[in-house]
Order: C-alpha cells, then sequence, then structure tokens
C-alpha cells in the first residue's frame, strides 16, 4: 500500500523533518522505520542540490521523501518535484485559492499548471510518460495550517480537490495569535479545537508537527487523533541524546 493510499483511508503515517543538509542523516533516519521524511528548504540551510542528493537516499531506503518547500511558489514546487520528491508540504496556506495554487503547481495541465521538465523525477526524460500518470495518481500536498487565517479558512481550504491533508505549524500558530510557543494558551486552545470540529466534520487527514523529541508528546498527539503526525525533527534529537548524560 503506498502513502497515498495511507492518507486516502486516514491511517496513522508516523514521518521526521531533516534539516541538517547531510546524505547520512537522511540514511539514518530513513532506517529507522519513518513512513516519510520532509527536507526542510523553509527554515535550514539546504539548497536544491542538497534536497535532491536527500531525496535520493531516502527513496532508495524505501521511505516516501517529501519537500517542505520554503514558500506556496509554483517554481520552487516544482523544481522539488522534478528533482524527485513524493509531494511537498506548502507553509501558510491561508485560504482556498491559496491551497488551489499549491495543487496546480505540482499537477501538469489540464489539472494544474506545472511545466514539463525533463529531471530526475522523469528518469532524465526516458519516462514522462510513465511519470506523469504516477504524479496525477500519487504525488501528496499537505497544506500545512499555520495561521489564524488558515484556521478561519479551513473549510474551504479542505474543500480543494488535491489537498490530501494537513498539518499544524504549532510555532507561527501561537504567533499568529500574538503568543509565540505557548501552546496552552486559551486563544491556541479555542484555535487547536476549532481545527479538530473541522476536520471530523469533513474526515479530513489530520496532521501536527510536535517538535519535540519527547515520545510522551508524541503520543499525546496520536491519541488526540492526528494521522499525519511528523516527530520532532534532527537537529533537536541530535541536541536531547547529546545532553542525555548531563
Amino acid at each position: 500500500m503506498t502513502l497515498k493510499d495511507k492518507l486516502k483511508n486516514r491511517e496513522l503515517t508516523i514521518g521526521s523533518w531533516i534539516t541538517i543538509g547531510h546524505t547520512a542523516v537522511a540514511e539514518i533516519m530513513a532506517r529507522a522505520g519513518y513512513d516519510w521524511l520532509t527536507v526542510d528548504m523553509e527554515h535550514s540551510a539546504i539548497t536544491l542540490n542538497i534536497a535532491q542528493d536527500l531525496i535520493r537516499v531516502i527513496e532508495l531506503c524505501g521511505v516516501v521523501p517529501l519537500v517542505r518547500v520554503g514558500e506556496n511558489d509554483p517554481n520552487l514546487i516544482k523544481r522539488v518535484m522534478d528533482a524527485g520528491a513524493h509531494g511537498v508540504i506548502v507553509p501558510m496556506v491561508n485560504s482556498k485559492e491559496d491551497a488551489e495554487k499549491a495543487v496546480a503547481s505540482v499537477q501538469y495541465p489540464p489539472i494544474g499548471f506545472r511545466g514539463v521538465g525533463l529531471a530526475r523525477a522523469q528518469g532524465y526524460g526516458t519516462d514522462f510518460e510513465g511519470y506523469k500518470k504516477w504524479n496525477e495518481r500519487e504525488s501528496i500536498v499537505i497544506v500545512q495550517i499555520e495561521h489564524i487565517k488558515a484556521v478561519e479558512n479551513l473549510e474551504a481550504i479542505l474543500s480543494v480537490p488535491g489537498v490530501d491533508g494537513f498539518i499544524i505549524g504549532p510555532y507561527d500558530l501561537s504567533g499568529s495569535l500574538g503568543v509565540p510557543g505557548q501552546f496552552d494558551h486559551p486563544e491556541m486552545l479555542k484555535a487547536l479545537n476549532r481545527v479538530k470540529d473541522v476536520s471530523e466534520k469533513m474526515n479530513a487527514l489530520s496532521g501536527f508537527h510536535v517538535i519535540s523529541p519527547e515520545v510522551e508528546a508524541f503520543q499525546e498527539k496520536v491519541r488526540d487523533g492526528y494521522k499525519f503526525v511528523a516527530h520532532s525533527l534532527d537537529s533537536l534529537m541530535l541536541s536531547a541524546q547529546s545532553r542525555i548524560v548531563f
């Protein structure tokens, strides 16, 4: 069963975030047992060239490579998809129009407006037709809900065909409420409750990026019903283990 099938079936999938641009990090994490790994090109120094190497390693280890692009930009999305990403996580999707733009940037006409390139994803020009069919059927678009405007427009965002689900970015969402990092603040809890109500009503795939590497924090979100859960990120895991004896 592909990741796309699991997302459609609302099965729990577990991933993590890569911010260190070294293939050894990607290989270590890919061998850990995650369903998917996200190469972060928004809050890291990872370039497209490095991202392609990380994507290749993740894929060869049998794990689905996703990329969190720096912004909802058709050119950025096109290039990471051409590099072989199986899908994108798109930040700051705050409206239906934003969601439509993200989907259209991944899909070729007539579904979207992605330009045609012959790069790694297309077998360097040897299998465009095969890739085109795969892309229409299996590519993944996850929108980030990380602003109160997105919470307010959530029904419209999730109604867009081609949006496979959403993932909450807790830091930016709390920041948009004027309480950055205060995840237990009443306004933050109110926003999360609205997201939960809407996602249940629409039977949407709900995701959450658990920043803390602590297992209990991760398990809490699983118990809350989130099905697309990112467990921390490489640098925090390294930091936590480095400090364990101190």
